[in-house]
């Protein structure tokens, strides 16, 4: 069974997690959810380790009884920009900044965070396998961005976006191969492995723009 809450005192506390870190193209998305004191859920896990299907159904149940949830996004050129775990970072202010209710304590997944304002926080490796907020975030992170990698795909179906999310697999990278890159990818990235990047620096490799 998941913990409901870290700090001690009685803070207002948010849980934050990201999805799409390791992509190969799109946008880092991440979560922030404030869950009511004593909350108990005993679906919710960790997202990797549910089914699409669940990961939908409790989308639904956590925007339904979170006192506050949010969604925050850092592009694909910010991310070339600033590199990927600054945008990450990024994503979660972003989200902890929509929230309605002001959190007072934030516990983040992962071991890497900058502090939010004056708001003090705490990093927790495997953090979405261990506290309720955490693993509430870490669903609609990925079902959000799940959801606008499928809509990409529309405009770019060469990639295999509604099947791998902008993740390298192998159908994803035999696309860059054949069809270029388009402005969704994250050029700071090693789009086709070490053996062949270098093709993305030949001006004649073909970029999608369309």
């Amino acid at each position: 069974m998941l913990e409901t809450i870290f700090n001690k005192d009685g803070l207002i506390e948010a849980g934050c997690d990201e999805a799409g870190r390791g992509c190969l193209a799109g946008s880092v998305y991440a979560a922030a959810v404030i869950l009511p004191e004593g909350y108990q859920n005993e679906l919710l896990n960790d997202s990797k380790q549910l089914t699409a299907a669940k990961r939908r159904k409790l989308r639904e149940q956590i925007e339904h009884d979170a006192l506050a949830w949010a969604v925050g996004v850092v592009t694909a050129a910010e991310i070339d920009e600033i590199n990927i775990l600054n945008a990450s970072i990024l994503a979660m202010h972003r989200a902890l900044d929509q929230l309605k209710l002001r959190p007072e304590y934030v516990i983040v997944d992962g071991n890497r965070f900058k502090p939010y304002k004056d708001v003090p926080h705490t990093t927790i490796v495997k953090g979405d396998g261990k506290y309720l907020s955490i693993a509430a975030a870490s669903i609609l992170a990925k079902t959000y961005r799940d959801d606008y990698m499928e809509r990409l795909h529309e405009q770019y179906p060469h990639y295999g976006w509604d099947r791998n999310a902008g993740y390298p697999t192998k159908a994803h990278r035999d696309g860059i191969r054949l069809h270029g890159i388009t402005p969704e990818h994250r050029k700071s990235f090693n789009l086709l492995g070490a053996t062949q990047q270098s093709l993305l620096d030949d001006p004649n490799f073909l970029n999608n723009e369309a």
